[in-house]
Order: C-alpha cells, then structure tokens, then sequence
C-alpha cells in the first residue's frame, strides 16, 4: 500500500504577500521542509496530492473572509516551489479537502496505509482535512515542521487537538545527516581510559592463548534517543578484525540506528567477534552511548515541547571542551536543526549559529554599533541575529538595531537576565507588536535563557510569538542513561550470568551495520 501526501493550500493567494489572505513568514519557512518531505517520500512511491482553493466569485466563504483564491485567477495557483514535485491537484471550495471533491474515491483506490498531511492553515484546512480523514478511519501523520497558521496560538491548539482527540500522530520531519568521520584517539585505543580490569582481562587470555568467538549484548537501563551509535561504528571498524578469520567466524555487530528510540532493557547493539579485539573496549563503547544517548534524549525532550518551533543548541559553554563536538552533535540528532559550536556542526555536516555577544556590544557602546560592525565584517551568508538586552528595554533595542540596519537584521534575540525577571510571553508579544508596527516584520524573535521543556511550554501555551528557542544546560547538563554489557554467547554456546537470560536476544529492530 502506497502513502499519500496530502499538501494543502500551498497556492500563491496564502504563500505570496500583497494577496489579502496572506499567511506571513511562519507558511513561508515550511516550504523547504515541505520540499525536503515531497522528495523523500516520491522516491519511496508516494502518491502526492494537492487540495488548493478554488472558490466562485460569489462562494459563501466571503462572507467569513475577504475574497481569495478565486478559480482562473494566480492567486488559486500552486506556488511555483512545487512545479518540479509531481502531483495531483485536487480543486476545494471547503475546509476539508474531503468534503466535495475528488480525494475521497481517489484515496480509495490508493489505498494508502498512511496519510500524511502538511500545508496551512493548520487550524483550519488542515485540521477539517485530518478530522475526515481519521473519521475514515485512516491513519494520519502531521510533520509539525510542514504545517503553519497566520494565528499562532490556534497553530498549537490544532496540533494538541489532532493528537490527542483525532489521534493522528503528529511527528517531527526527519533529517538525515552525512556520515560524520569520528577520530578515535589513541588514548581510547591503548585502553588508558578503560576501567582497568578490561584490559587486564584481554591480557591474561592472551598469555592462556584463549581467544573465543563471544556475542556482547548492549541494553540501557531507561529509555531514550540513541546517539553515539556512529561513534562506536568508527572504533569497532578499528579494533575488530576484518579478513583474517576464516568464514564460519566472521565479524557480526547489530545495532538500532542513529537517532532511534529505544526502551528500557531493549538490546540497542550486538557485537559477534573475538573477545580479545573487543573486550578491552566496554567502557569506552557504553560510556559513548550513555552521555551521547542523555543529551539526544534531552534535546529530543525540547524539540517536542517546541511543537516544530526550531530549536538550537546553546551548551557548549558549560561542558568541558573535549566533548563539545559530540554534545551538540548529540543535540541535533535529537532534533536541534543548529548549534553554536563549530566542532559539533563540523559531525553534524551544518554551518554553526551564533548571534552577537554582550562582550562586543559592551566594547563598542551601543547594539546598534555592534550589529553594524558584524554586518560589515562577517559573511553575509551568516544571519543578522541581535541580541538586544543590554544596554536598554529589550522593545527600544530591537526597532532602534532594525532602523540602524535597514532592513537587513533578520532577527533578535531576547535573553534577559533572571535579575529582570526573565524573558516572559508578554515581552516577546511586546516586542513583536512594535517590530511589527515599525515596519519589521521579516524579523524572528529568538529566545534564550534557562529555556527547559517546562519554560518552552510555557511560551507556546501563552501564545508567545517565538521563531526559535535556543537552549543551552537543558541539555548540555542532561544526565547520561546507564547502558549495559552482557555476554551471552561463548562459542555459540549460550550463556549468560545470574538474573539475565543465556543466549541471543531477540530484537528484529537491530540491523547488521558490520
């Protein structure tokens, strides 16, 4: 069975300013995410629908809103970003793409085991569109990174809505990363930061020439988002051996992947090797998977309050250097779409994100002066972010660094201090309405400061205006999840100590990665 994607009202009368029924920057930014969805699930067979306004001239919906999308006109077109993404345009005069048209028979003779469900307005056609279809008894996905409203609160109550009464499953839009190339240090590989009994134990095998073909079995003791599986990949692809065994003794490990969610006691890795090329190595791997795992889960925890709401890592200040790199990169594979370090964006194959610190603002006397210089010095393909909390009230600093840039600050971020109470809901209201109100309204709003779940929520439920959350000790603090290594196997023989089950463990989620 086929999955259909359903893009609604993707035309050039809500996507395309100066048309009455304009949805603003927020429909805009899900256009590349849209694209990046349509050309994943195309080459998977997807079949792609899309409902699109077409009203009469006299259609009873002008009596709720102004006059829009009227058919024969450009205003009714499908915006030009999906000409190359083949699909079927279905024709709606109602909120449900269901009601009226076409889709109905067609799905039905698709019949697709998933819809997928994007577009806008998401507390409009969007949700009329997923109640028909779940009353159908269709099961629904809704990206929440492919799905936008002009009116932010209602946004977040039909997402909340569509999951927890229609029970579609809204989902975040899955990113693929490049491969990262992790360097194993030689430290790791002489066994220095290997509790010591590890390699004490290879060493006495090595003297009583005993060297079994062993399956190791990997669990965590809570659940969470797996990270770190890459980085264990690069060491066992140096330690373990690769053509000198003969066929019946070759190297097997299973994992789940990157990314992946995994449950308590869960088997998420099988190594099948020589103990001796591994043996000396169970720290180092399970210690990889434990903070990896703890700050992905932590970062996961955030992306979902924020409700397709961007947000980015912000914590490399507050662990030790060394591990800077794969904490962020940790972070985004829980979902952060950026990080500020350029260690961890080098793993994650992005450019990092970064706005202006108080130091320079401070040195230079004024905001606006800052944020000047950084336009003159830095590449332009970095963007114009201000941060603007320290020298006056977060309103004045944000239009005064937007008149002195002229419209090229693509946006500010509010970070004030716990001894001023704090970045609250109203203050980004405030500072939207009048970067609004002067003429700015292409700028976002960043967020930052003692950000959690909890505090994202916060935000979101009161209808707060924010464009992206930056979080920092959240994750960077988050408490790594203890995993587990057990032999079961000695020579194809099962095993296993007191309280755990000899032999293999049964997991069909596992993958041969090796």
């Amino acid at each position: 069975m086929a999955k259909a994607i359903l893009v609604i009202d993707m035309v050039r009368g809500f996507l395309e300013e100066g048309h009455p029924l304009y949805c603003g920057t927020k429909a805009r930014d899900i256009i590349p995410n849209i694209q990046r969805l349509l050309e994943k699930e195309l080459k998977q067979g997807a079949k792609v629908f899309y409902p699109c306004d077409h009203h009469k001239p006299d259609d009873l919906e002008f009596k709720l809103f102004p006059p829009h999308c009227i058919e024969g006109t450009p205003e009714a077109e499908l915006i030009p970003e999906f000409s190359q993404y083949h699909g079927e345009i279905i024709p709606k005069r109602h909120f449900s793409a269901f009601y009226d048209t076409s889709l109905e028979r067609k799905l039905k003779e698709l019949n697709p085991e998933v819809i997928v469900v994007c577009g806008v307005c998401t507390d409009i056609c969007v949700l009329h569109t997923v109640a028909d279809a779940r009353n159908r008894g269709y099961e629904v996905e809704i990206p929440v990174d492919c799905v936008a409203s002009f009116d932010n609160k209602a946004h977040f109550f039909a997402l909340e809505h569509m999951g927890k009464t229609l029970g579609a499953n809204v989902i975040r839009l899955e990113v693929e990363l490049p491969e990262p190339k992790f360097e194993i240090p030689e430290s790791w590989l002489s066994g220095e930061t290997a509790d010591i009994y590890f390699p004490r134990t290879v060493e006495i095998l090595k003297k009583e020439k005993i060297n079994p073909i062993a399956t190791m079995e990997v669990f965590p003791r809570g659940g969470g988002i797996l990270c770190g599986m890459r980085e264990v990949k690069a060491l066992l692809q140096k330690v373990l051996p690769q053509d000198r065994l003969p066929r019946f003794a070759r190297n097997e490990v299973w994992a789940l992947c990157e990314g992946e969610s995994f449950d308590r006691k869960e088997v998420v890795l099988r190594i099948k090797a020589p103990y001796q090329s591994y043996g000396a190595y169970e720290t180092t791997y399970l210690g990889i998977l434990a903070h990896c795992s703890g700050w992905a889960t932590a970062a996961r925890e955030c992306v979902n309050a924020a409700q397709g709401i961007p947000v980015i890592s912000f914590g490399a200040r507050h662990v030790h250097p060394s591990v800077v790199g794969v904490m962020e990169y940790s972070a985004i594979v829980g979902g952060c779409t950026g990080c500020a370090s350029t260690s961890g964006a080098k793993l994650a194959g992005i450019q990092p994100t970064g706005t202006i610190p108080h130091a320079l603002i401070i040195i230079l006397g004024s905001t606006a002066e800052a944020t000047l210089a950084f336009d003159k010095h830095v590449s332009p393909e970095v963007p114009r972010i201000a941060l603007v909390d320290t020298f006056e009230d977060e309103v004045r600093e944000s239009v005064t660094v937007a008149k002195a840039m002229q419209g090229k600050l693509q946006g500010v971020r509010l970070d004030t201090p716990s001894e001023r109470g704090r970045v609250t809901a109203d203050l980004v209201k405030e500072v939207r309405a009048w970067l609004d109100l002067e003429g700015f309204k292409q700028v976002k709003i960043v967020v930052s400061g003692g950000l959690n779940p909890e505090r994202i929520r916060y935000f979101i439920n009161e209808g707060a205006p924010v464009d992206i959350f930056a979080v920092g000790s959240c994750i960077s603090d988050a408490p790594p999840i203890d995993f587990t290594a057990d032999l079961h196997e000695v020579e194809g023989k099962p095993i296993a100590k007191r309280g755990r089950m000899p032999g293999i463990t049964p997991n069909p989620r596992l993958k041969r990665v090796m």
